[in-house]
């Protein structure tokens, strides 16, 4: 099969490397000349430093290749979603199919990754969610990995299982791509509250709170936005949830880290040098919650300590003094 992956950050490259070794003809496309470039005569990308890059994988900034592909993988940061579906559209034929890696809410508009995808493409190609836990560093390493591919028309989900699973990266299906999604971008803003958790030193027992407490606010939001509560139970959502909040892998956990030891927001990400999703996240996720009319507490905090500077002290005060409730009546499953 014939496949392009838009993005050549960690992530688009370990699943390119994955979709070669399945035997695919592989294209990895850059947004810059200069890193297609670079990447092309070094073999290796400094995102996923030490994974040599076969001659057989094809490096490229060009569109072009899209036009032999039967499958395009859109594995850029969310934010850049939009704008390359949108470079992409002229080159894709109806029968594509359309995999979205990306995990986050788009800024602003609070949509999907596959919705935008959507939006941008007039809804001509069948699309998918890729998620679960997966860092790229291990991914690209073959280290074994589980994930879940999400449509709403299950034959092709099916596909894009076929496509990818092969003995060292084991992939699920399901229908309920809405669920997939908001698990895969919720999670990264409890990641970076758990960072802050070691960051201030509060211990084990209180990132168990945050997780476990997260993930009853991850179904609520996803269930009130037409999700499958049972959903949040899989690797999109608790698999996802686990590796984010501890992994040494985890941008948004290592962020959080640097804010609890009392870093600014700005000053933190800057420091990470890559995407901080959970950051962008926060906010849509902020958004969404009011909306909906949905309550969650520990979101509203990471929003009101991200973009309105509320001390860390205060929020962690206010979590902790929310009135008594019992555990079942709240519980995510």
């Amino acid at each position: 099969m014939r496949i392009t992956v838009l993005g050549s950050g960690g992530w688009g490259t370990a699943l390119a490397l994955l979709l070669l070794d399945n035997g695919s003809a592989v294209t990895l496309w850059s947004h810059r000349r200069e890193a297609a470039e670079a990447m092309a005569q070094t073999r290796e990308n400094p995102r996923l430093a030490g994974v040599e890059l076969p001659r057989e994988l094809v490096l490229t900034s060009s569109m072009e290749s899209l036009e032999e592909s039967e499958l395009v993988v859109l594995a850029t940061p969310s934010f850049a979603v939009r704008e390359t579906a949108r470079l992409a559209a002229p080159y894709l034929h109806p029968g594509t199919i359309l995999v979205s890696a990306a995990k986050g809410i788009e800024k602003d508009t609070a949509l999907r990754m596959t919705e935008v995808i959507e939006q941008e493409t007039l809804s001509a190609c069948p699309t998918a969610a890729l998620s679960g836990p997966s860092h790229a560093e291990e991914v690209g390493r073959r280290s074994p990995t589980g994930c879940v591919a999400a449509a709403r028309d299950p034959a092709v989900a099916r596909q894009v299982q076929d496509i990818f699973m092969n003995p060292r990266f084991r992939v699920y299906t399901n229908e309920d791509v809405v669920g997939v999604e908001l698990g895969g971008a919720l999670k990264n803003v409890l990641a970076l509250c758990c960072g802050v958790c070691d960051g201030m030193g509060l211990g084990d027992n209180a990132k168990a709170l945050l997780m476990t407490r997260g993930m009853t606010e991850m179904a609520r939001l996803g269930v009130a936005l037409g999700g499958r509560k049972e959903t949040f139970a899989g690797l999109s959502g608790m698999g996802d949830l686990i590796v984010t909040c501890t992994s040494r892998h985890s941008r948004n956990r290592r962020c959080g880290v640097l804010i609890g030891e009392g870093l600014g927001a700005q000053a933190a990400i800057e420091k990470v040098g890559a995407v901080v999703e959970g950051y962008f996240a926060a906010l849509s996720a902020h958004q969404l919650a009011e909306q909906s009319g949905v309550e969650m507490p520990i979101c509203r905090c990471a929003y009101e300590v991200l973009y309105q500077g509320q001390p860390l002290s205060s929020a962690v005060e206010r979590l902790m003094g929310r009135s008594r409730r019992h555990e079942v009546d709240e519980s995510w499953i």
